[in-house]
Formats: C-alpha cells, sequence, structure tokens
C-alpha cells in the first residue's frame, strides 16, 4: 500500500510539472463552470463525453466515425437521453505516450462524465491513476490483459481482453500439435503482457514459447530483419505475431526477401491483421502476396441486421477515409450507445452530474499544483456501477460484463490469409473451443472443450499446401544433438565402444540410425559415451542427466519406466522388456511311480468315483432286466466292481439290455476316451522329455525365502525389489560382468552366490545363450515394458522417431537387426517341470458334469417308472379269493401300510415277473367287473 501511495505522489509531481505546458496549449472549451455544477436538475441539457485516440491510425480512422455516428443517433432518439444531449469531445493521442499522456489531462478539465479510449496501453495505465483519483468511468480499448479493474477502479473495457485471444492461439497451436512457439512482438505494454499471458496458456498445453522476439515501437528495417534472421536460425517454425496494424506488413515483407514464406513456416497473428484488411478499401496483390498462408484470429461480431444497416450508411458518416470498417467501429458504436442507456437510467434513479475540487490536488500550504482545473465527478461511482450492470444487444452482440469485468462470451473467428482476401476456418469462443459451429449456436448447448469436439477446417499454409507444417526444424547454426550413448561393460551386443567414425556400435545403436534415416530431413547428430566403462553406468542418472539439458537425449538399451516417462519423452519401444528370474537346474531321475504324474490326486479320486458311481447307476438301471446283474449279493457287488473299471479298457463282458443303461453308458464310455487319450499324452511327455527342476518356482517363492538375490549393475531392478516388492537391501548382490554371473548362480546361496538373478528379459536370452543354456529362467514374466529412446520433454523428435520405428518393425529391418546381433542357439524360456504337465479337474469338469446329468435323468425315470408300476402292484398272494363283492369291499391298499420290505421285494423281482403279474390282475379286474354287472336285478317295466 505504501509502494501505491509512493507512486501516485510521484505521479502527480511528474503532472505538476507537465501541467502548465498542457494548460498553454487548452482550448478552454469548458460547458459548465468549474465551481457549479452542470445542472440543478436532475437532466442536465449537455453531459461531456471524451474520447482518446489517434485519428491517423487503423483503430482510430474506424472508431471516430463510428464514435460521431453514434453521439449523432443517440442525440436524435427522443426515447433515450429525454432531453439530454452528448457532447464527444475528441482528443488526438498522434501515436505518442507523452501527447497522449497530456491530451488525456487536458481532457479531464473539461468535466466529462466518462472517457472512451485510449487505444494505447501505455497511455491507458497512466490516464488509469487519473480516472480514480477523479471518479470518472474510462470504457477502454486497451486490450492489454494487465489493464485490470482490480487495480483501477474505474476502468471498463468494452473491446475483448487480449487475455481470450492468446488463450485462442494455444488451443489452434495445440490443435495441430505443434510444442513450440516463437513470439514476434513491439516491446511495449501492449506486446510484453500479451505475449506473457500466451506463455502461460501454451504451457497449460503442453507446448512452450522458446524464444521472445522483440523490437522497439520505432524499429528500423534492418533491425526487423535482423530479428528474423536470428529467429530462422532456432528450431521452431511456428511464429505468432502480436504487433500494431500500422506497422505488422513491414514484418510479413522482410520475411518474404529471406524466404520464410515458404512450405514448412507457419505465421499466426493477433487481430491486428484483420483490422487492416478489414478497414482498406482495397489490398494490392503485392501486400496479399506478402501474407499468403498467414492464420489470423479476428473479433468475432454476429450477424445480424443492425449490423448490416451500419454497414450501408458507413460511407454516409463523417470523417470517413475508407469504404470499409473493422471491428472497432463497431465497438466503438456500442459503446456509446452503452453509456447512453446507462445514464438514462441512472438520470431515471434521480442521479445528478455534478463536480467538485479535490483537496488533495493542492500542496500542504493550500497553493495550487496546477492541477485545479480537475475536478472530481462526485456521482462517478453510482454511473459506473450502473455501466457494469447493463445487458443490451448491439452491433457486437450481447453487450453484458463478467465478473471482471470483461465483455462476455469473447469469440474469434480463425481466418486463413488466401488469394484476394481471407476465408472463416473456424471460430474460437472461451464457451466452446475451437469450432467450425458459430458461437451464437454453442451458446444454447452445454459447454464443452473436450479435444475429440475442438474442430477446423483445412488450412492452405504458406507455399500454398494443404500439408500441415511439423512446425520445427533443426537449427541452422550446425550444432549437432548431443546423444549420451551408455558404455557398457556386460552384453556389448547391445551396444559398446568403437573404433569407428561415430564411435559406437551395437544393436541399439544400428536401430537408431535406420530410424533416422526414414525421417524426411537430416538430423545431425553426435554419441557420447556415458560412463567410466569400468562398470556399467547408472542408467537413471543417464535419464536425469537428460532431463537437466547435459544431453539432448540418450540413446541405448534405456528401458522405459513410470518415472522416467514423467520427466522424459521416450519413442515407441523398439524391444520388449520385462523382468524375469534366472536360476540354477538340475536334472530329474525317472521315478518308479511316474505313471501317476499324468493327473493331479484330485483328478484320480474324482476319476475313481466316477467310476462306481457309473457302475452303480449302470446295475440298477439293469438289474430288474439283465440276468447279468442278478444273483447273490457277493455276486452283484463284484459285477459293479467290475464292470465299473473294465470301461475303462472297453472291455467290459455285461451287455446291457436296458435303453436307459444303453444311455448311460454311451456318455460314460466317451468320457472314458477323453480320459484315457489325455492321460496317454501326458504320460508320454512326461517319460520322454527331460525333466528339470530348480528350488526357486518364480519370483515369489525368491522373494519369500531369506537366500541373496543377483541383479545386474546400474539396472533398474534394484531399485524396484527394494521399492515395489520391499526386498531387504541387504539380500541383494550386484553382479557386474556375465563371469559373476555364471559364478553366483553356480555357487548357490550356501556357497556365497545367490539363488536367482532378477534381470530384463533380453539380458537373460543373451547371458543364456553365451552359458549353453545351464541356466533357466523360473516362473512367469512379473512386469512388462520395453526399451526407447530418451528425448527431452516435448521434443518433437520423440513422435518423428515413434512413426520410424512402427516402419521398421512393418518392413521387417527390425527383425533383421535383432538377428544381426542377437540371432543365436536359444534356450527354453523356462524349466520344464513335472506339475506343467499335470492335468487337473479343471480341464475336465464338464465331461464329468455331462455325465452326472445324464445318470440322474436316468434314474429319475427310472424310479417314475417304477412307483407307477408298484401302485399297480398288490403284494398279497394272487390265488386269495375275493370273499366280498369290490363294490363294498374297501381297498387293501388303503387299509394297512406297505411296508419297506415290500417295496424292495418288488423292485428285486424281475421286470418280466412284474409284467406277467400287472396283466393278470388287470384281466381279472375285467372279469370282476362283468360278473358284478351280470348280477344286478332287472328293472320293473
Amino acid at each position: 500500500m505504501e509502494a501505491y501511495l509512493q507512486r501516485k505522489r510521484v505521479f502527480l509531481l511528474l503532472v505538476s510539472w507537465i501541467w502548465p505546458l498542457a494548460v498553454l496549449g487548452g482550448t478552454g472549451n469548458n460547458t459548465t463552470n468549474a465551481t457549479a455544477p452542470l445542472s440543478s436538475f436532475s437532466r442536465p441539457k449537455v453531459v461531456n463525453v471524451g474520447a482518446l485516440f489517434t485519428s491517423n491510425s487503423v483503430i482510430g480512422r474506424s472508431a471516430e466515425p463510428a464514435l460521431v455516428a453514434a453521439i449523432n443517433d443517440v442525440n436524435s432518439d427522443s426515447s433515450i437521453l429525454r432531453g439530454t444531449k452528448l457532447n464527444l469531445i475528441f482528443q488526438d493521442t498522434n501515436c505518442s505516450g507523452f501527447v497522449g499522456t497530456v491530451d488525456a489531462l487536458q481532457l479531464m478539465e473539461k468535466e466529462v462524465i466518462a472517457a472512451i479510449g485510449p487505444q494505447s496501453s501505455g497511455i491507458a495505465h497512466v490516464i488509469s491513476h487519473v480516472m480514480n483519483e477523479l471518479q470518472v468511468p474510462l470504457l477502454s480499448f486497451a486490450t492489454d490483459p494487465t489493464l485490470s479493474s482490480l487495480q483501477y477502479s474505474y476502468f471498463l473495457r468494452t473491446v475483448p481482453n487480449d487475455h481470450f485471444q492468446m488463450y485462442a492461439i494455444a488451443d489452434v497451436v495445440n490443435y495441430f500439435g505443434w510444442k513450440e512457439v516463437i513470439a514476434i512482438f513491439v516491446d511495449d505494454d501492449n506486446g510484453r503482457n500479451g505475449i506473457s499471458v500466451l506463455g502461460d496458456a501454451l504451457a497449460k498445453k503442453r507446448a512452450k514459447l522458446t524464444y521472445k522476439a522483440a523490437f522497439s515501437p520505432g524499429a528500423s528495417s534492418s533491425e526487423i530483419a535482423d530479428l528474423l534472421v536470428s529467429v530462422n536460425l532456432m528450431e521452431a517454425r511456428v511464429f505468432v505475431v502480436h504487433v500494431n496494424p500500422d506497422t505488422g506488413l513491414s514484418i510479413f515483407s522482410k520475411a518474404k526477401n529471406l524466404g520464410m514464406m515458404v512450405g514448412g513456416y507457419v505465421w499466426i497473428t493477433t487481430d491486428w491483421l484483420p483490422s487492416f484488411l478489414d478497414s482498406s478499401d482495397s489490398v494490392n496483390p503485392e501486400t496479399m502476396d506478402l501474407i499468403q498462408g498467414v492464420v489470423a484470429l479476428r473479433h468475432h461480431t454476429a450477424d445480424s441486421d443492425q449490423k448490416k444497416k451500419f454497414a450501408s450508411r458507413w460511407k454516409n458518416f463523417k470523417n470517413v477515409e475508407t469504404s470499409s470498417f473493422n471491428s472497432y467501429a463497431l465497438y466503438a458504436y456500442d459503446t456509446i450507445w452503452l453509456l447512453a442507456r446507462a445514464l438514462d437510467l441512472y438520470f431515471k434513479d434521480g442521479g445528478k452530474v455534478t463536480f467538485s475540487d479535490d483537496p488533495r490536488l493542492r500542496d500542504t500550504n493550500g497553493s495550487s499544483l496546477h492541477l485545479s482545473s480537475m475536478q472530481v465527478f462526485d456521482q462517478g461511482q453510482k454511473l459506473f456501477q450502473t455501466l457494469i450492470g447493463m445487458n443490451f444487444t448491439g452491433l457486437s452482440g450481447q453487450i453484458q460484463f463478467d465478473s471482471e469485468k470483461n465483455l462476455g462470451h469473447p469469440a474469434y473467428d480463425v481466418l486463413n490469409i488466401g488469394g484476394t482476401g481471407s476465408r472463416t476456418v473456424g471460430y474460437w469462443s472461451n464457451y466452446s473451443g475451437l469450432s467450425v459451429v458459430t458461437p451464437e449456436i454453442l451458446y444454447s448447448k452445454p459447454p464443452n472443450t473436450s479435444i475429440s469436439t475442438q474442430h477446423l477446417y483445412n488450412v492452405i499454409w504458406p507455399g500454398e499446401t494443404v500439408t500441415q507444417p511439423r512446425g520445427w526444424v533443426f537449427p541452422h547454426n550446425g550444432k549437432p544433438l548431443q546423444i549420451a550413448v551408455p558404455y557398457r561393460v556386460t552384453f556389448k551386443e547391445f551396444v559398446h565402444k568403437d573404433k569407428g567414425p561415430s564411435g559406437v556400435k551395437g544393436y541399439c545403436i544400428d536401430v537408431f540410425e535406420a530410424a533416422i534415416d526414414l525421417l524426411p530431413y537430416a538430423v545431425p547428430h553426435v554419441y557420447i559415451l556415458y560412463g567410466d566403462g569400468k562398470r556399467n553406468p547408472s542408467f537413471k542418472n543417464l535419464v536425469n542427466d537428460v532431463v537437466t539439458n547435459k544431453y539432448d537425449a540418450a540413446v541405448g538399451d534405456v528401458t522405459i519406466t513410470t518415472n522416467r516417462t514423467r520427466i522424459v519423452d521416450f519413442t515407441q519401444p523398439y524391444m520388449e522388456s520385462g523382468l524375469v528370474v534366472v536360476a540354477p537346474i538340475k536334472e530329474l531321475k525317472s521315478s518308479p511311480w511316474a505313471f501317476l504324474q499324468p493327473f493331479t490326486l484330485q483328478m484320480w479320486c474324482v476319476t475313481g468315483v466316477f467310476f462306481l458311481f457309473v457302475g452303480t447307476v449302470v446295475w440298477i438301471l439293469e438289474h430288474r432286466h439283465n440276468p447279468e446283474f442278478r444273483g447273490s449279493p457277493r455276486h452283484q457287488l463284484v459285477t459293479v466292481f467290475w464292470f465299473s473299471f473294465s470301461t475303462m479298457f472297453f472291455a467290459h463282458r455285461e451287455n446291457t439290455m436296458s435303453t436307459l443303461g444303453r444311455l448311460v453308458l454311451i456318455f460314460w464310455l466317451f468320457v472314458v476316451l477323453i480320459i484315457n487319450s489325455s492321460y496317454t499324452a501326458s504320460l508320454t511327455s512326461i517319460l520322454t522329455v527331460r525333466q528339470l527342476s530348480s528350488g526357486i518356482q518364480g519370483i515369489d517363492s525368491l522373494i519369500s525365502s531369506s537366500d541373496p538375490i543377483g541383479v545386474q549393475d546400474g539396472s533398474f531392478a534394484y531399485n524396484y525389489l527394494i521399492e515395489e516388492l520391499g526386498v531387504l537391501e541387504s539380500r541383494i548382490r550386484i553382479l557386474k560382468t556375465e563371469d559373476e554371473y555364471t559364478s553366483a548362480l553356480e555357487k548357490g546361496p550356501q556357497g556365497g552366490g545367490v539363488a536367482g538373478i532378477v534381470d530384463e528379459l533380453p539380458y537373460v536370452e543373451l547371458f543364456l545363450s553365451n552359458s549353453k543354456c545351464v541356466f533357466r529362467t523360473v516362473g512367469q514374466e512379473f512386469t512388462k515394458g520395453g526399451w526407447g529412446f530418451a528425448f527431452q520433454r516435448d521434443s518433437p523428435l520423440a513422435v518423428d522417431l515413434s512413426t520410424a520405428i512402427l516402419q521398421l518393425s512393418e518392413n521387417g529391418e527390425l527383425q533383421r537387426i535383432h538377428d544381426k546381433w542377437l540371432s543365436k542357439n536359444g534356450c527354453s524360456s523356462q524349466s520344464n517341470q513335472a506339475d506343467d504337465t499335470q492335468l487337473s479337474l479343471k480341464s475336465f469338469w464338464g465331461l464329468f458334469l455331462i455325465c452326472a446329468v445324464a445318470c440322474f435323468l436316468a434314474l429319475v425315470a427310472f424310479f417314475c417308472r417304477v412307483y407307477c408300476q408298484f401302485r399297480r402292484y398288490d403284494p398279497e398272494p394272487e390265488d386269495q379269493e375275493i370273499s366280498e363283492p369290490e363294490s363294498v369291499r374297501p381297498s387293501r391298499r388303503t387299509l394297512r401300510s406297505v411296508s419297506f420290505r415290500d417295496l424292495i421285494t418288488f423292485v428285486d423281482r424281475r421286470e418280466s415277473e412284474i409284467k406277467d403279474i400287472l396283466k393278470r390282475k388287470s384281466i381279472d379286474s375285467k372279469k370282476h367287473q362283468g360278473q358284478s354287472s351280470d348280477a344286478q336285478p332287472s328293472s320293473p317295466v
């Protein structure tokens, strides 16, 4: 706060020195007395409105006629101010910060109730302090993002804030996938502050401003040319030009001469270029030839009948110098109407217009500081609050202010300059981002700024090409890429030191060179060995050195991990890699019980139970039909066991006579066939393939033990075991050479070695091949990853090389390079263990389920049939005479209970006997019914 007051005192002191000069040049056009209010009534006859513009400028030539026309329209409309007239006092700032400031101070002694302008950011910063002191609303045309109502209480911007324009440019850059941008701008408040916001906007899109090329407001042609030469030596080919519309074309003139308006270049301009083109009567072909392919942003103003009527009236306005106008004319016209509508509402609420002296403009002795003619607008705060609350539709669209006192719904047209004019390739708004649909349509829908909804029409780029530029090239200063290569001690087939021109050689180097050759541009580079050659370097430190810009890239067997992807950009993996466990193995001797190994214990038990179950079911179904399933209990039990297990070899001698029995047997024999075939195949594999065994079964058993674990020197496996798997650091042994690998595995944990080695699959495969397959990998690969080339964050080379690596994979070149360096006699990836060949129940439970269902249905059908027969069967002797007529004798079945023994006896009888008994009972029943009918007397006639 003290610093702010100190700046205010310095500012007032400065004004006190220049004010006498300003007073001498003043015209004294005051409409009221300095000590008396404009009117003692609520509606004065005339109120003064100030305007600060540079008349001889692209913006001023459009804004001044529009302001005059708006004043005339307001004064001629009796429904708006109702007797009060607006008096416009125009001050020409002459493109000078000093003169503009003096003119602004002169304007303040005219007792204006509001000031419109200025367009200059520098003047706006200075005059805003004065407006704060005098409480006069400033309706500014300065687009500088740092001009804020939070700092200046009476500052209100009536044109779009450049903050939104810079975010629109960032969205365009992100839409085309560019990551590096060079900004060319005028080194003034508006230029610096706008480009600063652009840098923040690009950072949010993971892009960056690689260079800020600033030139002074009065820079000569040679200075601009030197600036363009310097930026042309850089990598980025995306240029954002943020200058004023009066001098901006000189940049493209020099760029054209330097050959920077051809294919491969991208030029994006802010709204200054459309402002110049829109306000020109006609642009000569030579000028248009300078800007072919440029992408520009223009303030979006909705098409309306009001806008068309304004355009038709334009030529009839006063002070019109061109037959066309730019968007600033629309904003100027709307600003006057904004003020008029606010004044009308202000007067309706009983507002007055009075001015008073400010005692702060006098020194401590009461003498004047040459500022006594400047007075405070007493009702300025109330009028300002009325202004920010307005909401109406003007020529430029809806006029409404947000919480930060910016125009609501900022939007821009995205233009592509081509031929003799420009075409709209899309729109941008802070509501929905980039779109080919006008913002007015999207405002009626829910906001959506997702990447999938961003669209633009095709752009014709410099060089008259529709192919999207890459947006970068290698710098022309001749500095090659500094590429770090690990100086390996082990597994030198991947990369090693060489006496050739490049200094390195190996599989990784060949893959990188082959990918570089596929790029459509040259990539000068040099290899720098990383490490001392005595032990493998730390790959973690290697990647960190790329992050700190010590190297441009790292090429070699660099593993892509999650932590590393957060700090560098990797290419597409060119080699699959994952951690595996290597352990010593021994050959298993043949066991006398090897015939039991094909099935697990569970499988053996379930199979045996099913043999007995199916035999029992077949016996139940065949017992009443088949004599072979009858006899003494001992004989029947032997028959069940014999029949059950003889089906394993399809050697059962008993024939099945019942339909249900045959159906069950068919399903069971199918199951037996599958089981026999599987058993034979598994047993053959067990007896013919060499069986290998290791005390370590995989990473889980290795971690659960307390034995030492070996890792390769420099490998990320060291940190992975400690941080991710919780292995104690004391258990880990660092192995520096392949000989140490072999020695540690041969010694084992009891002899001072290791139980197993955890390493990446490519190294392991090469080690097993070099060791003649004495060792084996055990368990499964427990991480998935790959090797890639590491580049600095957002490097475009990472993307292009990824595409090249995919091409190498598709055309087979990647496999040929692999075969050249790594194709040797491979070893089996895993030890063949007996447990791996055992067949478990999960492979056959479907077959057993089918067979069980078939047995169950057959038994249900059988017992239902038996039950029906038993209900018709009478267990008493068949020769028992009937002593009473059946009609008067109750049923015997209902008078006594049937014993379980009777039921078992019934089920045990032959089927043929049961049928004969039921047949005789049926005949006897018919005879009794006939005799009963003959014995009845005839009825009387």
